[in-house]
Order: structure tokens, then sequence, then C-alpha cells
């Protein structure tokens, strides 16, 4: 058998701290501990090497961003640790901040999307195994504050759909059930979405993490 993904939570609401624990604990997942500010995230970070944090973005004590300050901190000090963020209410702005250098192991939900169990945990899967797993709202933001020059202008709406859904953290599979259309389809539009933000040839989940990126990059 597999071993359990080791996961560290930060919240400082107990209830949902414990609902939390006790939700992921039914999924398989082995809660190495429970913390509620952004200090005890780092340091339970930096003692258990946890393989995934889930933290709220507001923690004390001003409740503004200091779940987000605690994991950039955390990224800093080991890239290669899995994050997922989620707040009350879409703040893009957080989100491009901890996308800022990577999206490899990266996540921000809305906290609603933790009452959608099946979902919310496959998207902490997904940002366990190095994957990407951005809130749609999230995304629609993002997609109404383009700039002027923008080289993702460059895209068909279909092309932004599908780079859409690859923030999201979909696979072509994914992509190509929620558009019900082919996977050759999403590999054709994939590949012209690299060519048109002029991404070289390299590994394919160097390019996506790469384009999602640029998406963020507003």
């Amino acid at each position: 058998m597999p071993e359990a993904i080791r996961v560290l939570i930060a919240e400082d609401a107990v209830l949902l701290r414990e609902g939390l624990a006790r939700l992921l604990a039914d999924s398989g997942f082995d809660i190495v501990a429970k913390v509620d500010d952004g200090k005890g995230m780092v340091e339970a970070a930096d003692a258990l090497k946890p393989d995934v944090i889930v933290a709220d973005v507001r923690m004390p004590p001003s409740f503004t961003d200091e779940g987000l300050r605690a994991a950039v901190e955390v990224r800093a000090k080991y890239p290669n640790m899995a994050v997922l963020v989620f707040s009350q209410a879409v703040e893009a702005a957080y989100a491009q901040e901890l996308f800022s250098s990577s999206a490899n192991g990266l996540g921000y939900l809305l906290k609603e999307r933790v009452a959608e169990v099946e979902e919310f945990v496959d998207a902490l899967k997904r940002v366990a195994a190095g994957g990407t797993a951005l809130d749609p709202e999230v995304v629609a933001q993002l997609l109404g504050r383009r700039k002027k020059n923008d080289p993702l202008e460059t895209l068909t709406p279909r092309e932004r759909e599908v780079l859409g859904l690859m923030a999201e953290g979909r696979s072509n599979s994914a992509i190509a059930s929620g558009l019900f259309v082919t996977e050759k389809a999403v590999e054709k539009h994939t590949s012209s979405i690299f060519t048109k933000l002029d991404l070289t040839p390299a590994a394919e989940d160097h390019r996506r993490v790469m384009a999602v990126l640029r998406y963020l990059n507003v």
C-alpha cells in the first residue's frame, strides 16, 4: 500500500480545523499537525516536513494575510513542499503573489470548495503530487483584469478556455471532458498556446507551469 499523504493544517477557526482534519483523515490522509496561526505553520513545516500544507489565507493576529505570508515563507525554504491555501472570498492578488515564482505543487481555493468533498480531496491530491489547483472563481476574476497589449490577447477564445482550465490544474482528459471535445483537440490547443506564448520546447509539465504563470501575470 502507498504511504498516506502527510498533511499539515493551518486554520484558526477550531470547527473548520477539526472538520478538515476529520474529512481528510477519513479520505486516507495522515494529519501530522494542526496549528492556528502563521508562525505555528512555519515552525511545524520546519519540524515535520509534511507533504502538503492546507492553510487559511487570513489568520491571527491581524486576520489579513498571515497565512499567505507563511505559505510564501515555507515555499522559499522548501520549494518542493506543496501548499494549498484557501480564503473566504476571491482575492486574485493573493493568488498572483503565491504563484509568482512557481505553480508546481500549489493551490488556491475558496473555502466553499471544502464542502464539495470529492472535488476538494482531488485538488489536494493533485497539489501534493506537484500539480496545480486554482479556483474557477479566481480564474474568472483574472480573466476580467487582462491588460492591454497582453500576450494572451493572441490566443483564441477556445485557447483561453483551455489555458484557464490548465490554471485550475485540469489534465488534458479533464479539459476535453469539460469542453466536450477530444483529447487530440486539447493537445492541438495546448501546442498552439505554447507557441503563441513563446514557450520553447521542454518537458510538457514544465511548459504547462510556465503557461499558467504567464496567465497569472496580469
